[in-house]
């Protein structure tokens, strides 16, 4: 206010007419005015008018990822043609194929640890790292898992970078502003703002469908894929994964993997796995809708109750049982399979997490001890040998690990089909496939296949459950 009044003390006074000492005030204030518009904000409130200070703090750990990857198909003279080319898969020569992948990083750590997108990085052969600054590294892929679309980076011989700290996602609330930083179409390093406008999103569309996410507004576009979106005091509250469209482009609904699934893959990758060990719930179950919150006496929607259980599974050691409502986990609520499979992801290994569920009428809360699933009985891993049948067919007993890796039925027993090898895909066989029995001969191991195999028919029927259903492949030598 004193500045203002020792303008106007300079001014000439005397001028009189409207209009003039209008123009005169204007004339005498514009310094001031542009030095008020080149003022950096102090706090989060001023922020909110310029994110220009924020962009120049976070934007340097966000990196721009190149990759390339191999591909094989196989070319036949059908494969232009949509009716004949089907009947002709997985025949033809095959032939490598080199494609390029365009995505975005978050620079974790001083040393070099990104996170990005598990579909932009996971099957790379190269990939090629630039900074905000221009500077370029090779890396390598630590800990990829398709199923959370997560991958955790290390870039070669970096230190002393710039990275982002990660805010605990619980703690993200509808309606804060955010910031989307990426790399989208490959035009440059872009920042985008909008809101939170949703959380607790489960089964978009990546990965296998089960992830757990973040919504924004904030435009989100092909690039964008593990770029960082960041809350107004600089921290990292989620990866950019995917958006809902169906132009292509963004239409206002994108997607990000929370900060607190990031933070549990990041230890992990430094103790050397490549994939990541999630706990084993070893049941099925459903939402709870209002005609079933009814007939449980619940107040309201919500909760997940349990279809099915496996035997070995930690829940069951725990007093829960089929037919039980489980509400929440370590006092957040859950409402869908992928909600309670995040819960369990961030808590780890090893911990214990506390459930509540309802049971007989009554809510109670027990505790369960997460572990992986248990690799017994040994899965027998037998792959056949060029002399077989079907050379290269892989095949595993299923035990509880098997039917998490492979996303089986609880219930599923037989061997199922790792790898079809070269002329598997010939007669059918699919990986996850059970076999159950060859030529009316039940098959509870690998080497009962062989031995099947082996005994040199003329003509083979399969017995396959695949997913829900029970298939017969036939064929003939």
């Amino acid at each position: 206010m004193l500045a203002v009044i020792s303008v106007l003390e300079r001014c000439d006074l005397h001028i009189f007419g409207t209009l003039k000492r209008l123009v005169l005030l204007l004339v005498c204030l514009g310094p001031l005015w542009a030095h008020a518009e080149t003022r950096v904000p102090q706090n989060a409130a001023e922020i909110t008018l310029s994110f220009a200070p924020l962009v120049r703090e976070t934007a340097p750990a966000v990196v721009n990822i190149y990759a390339r990857f191999v591909t094989e198909s196989r070319r036949t003279p059908f494969m232009d043609d949509p009716f004949f080319d089907r009947f002709f898969e997985g025949f033809g020569r095959p032939e490598p194929r080199v494609q390029n992948s365009l995505g975005s990083g978050v620079i974790l750590s001083a040393d070099g640890i990104i996170v990005s997108n598990y579909h932009v990085v996971g099957m790379a052969t190269d990939i090629r790292v630039v900074l905000a600054d221009r500077r370029e590294f090779t890396a390598r892929v630590l800990l990829g898992d398709a199923e959370s679309d997560l991958a955790i980076l290390q870039l070669e011989g970096a230190e002393d970078l710039p990275f982002l700290p990660l805010r605990t996602s619980d703690t993200v609330e509808v309606g804060e502003l955010v910031l989307a930083i990426g790399n989208p179409f490959g035009v440059g390093q872009t920042v985008s703002s909008g809101i939170v406008s949703g959380l607790a999103r489960s089964g978009a569309a990546t990965g296998s469908g089960r992830g757990y996410f973040i919504q924004t507004d904030a435009p989100i576009n092909p690039g964008n894929s593990g770029g960082a979106l960041i809350d107004v005091r600089g921290e990292l509250i989620g990866v950019n994964t995917s958006i809902l469209t169906r132009s292509g482009g963004s239409n206002g609904i994108g997607f990000a993997i929370p900060s607190d699934l990031v933070a549990a893959f990041v230890p992990q990758a430094q103790d050397g796995r490549t994939s990541f060990a999630r706990p084993w719930a070893g049941m099925g179950g459903q939402p709870v809708d209002a005609e079933m919150a009814e007939a449980f006496g619940l107040e309201r929607p919500g909760g997940i109750i349990i279809s099915a259980m496996h035997a070995d599974s930690p829940f069951a050691q725990a007093g829960v049982s089929v037919g039980d409502v489980i509400t929440a986990v370590d006092g957040q609520p859950v409402n869908t399979p992928p909600e309670m499979v995040y819960r369990m992801s961030v808590t780890g290994l090893g911990q214990r997490a506390r459930i509540s569920f309802l049971s007989g009428g009554e809510m109670r809360e027990t505790e369960v001890r997460l572990m992986a699933a248990p690799d017994v009985p040994d899965r027998e891993a037998l792959t056949l040998g060029r002399d077989d049948i079907l050379p290269g067919l892989g095949l595993a007993r299923v035990n509880p690990a098997v039917i998490a890796e492979f996303n089986l039925p609880l219930e599923s027993t037989g061997v199922v089909v790792t790898d079809a090898g070269r002329f598997g895909g010939r007669v059918g066989v699919r990986v996850g496939d059970v076999i159950v029995g060859i030529n009316d001969r039940p098959v509870t191991r690998p080497r009962d296949v062989a031995d099947a195999f082996r005994a040199r028919a003329r003509n083979y029927a399969l017995s396959v459950i695949r997913g829900t259903q029970r298939v017969v492949l036939r064929f003939g030598v």
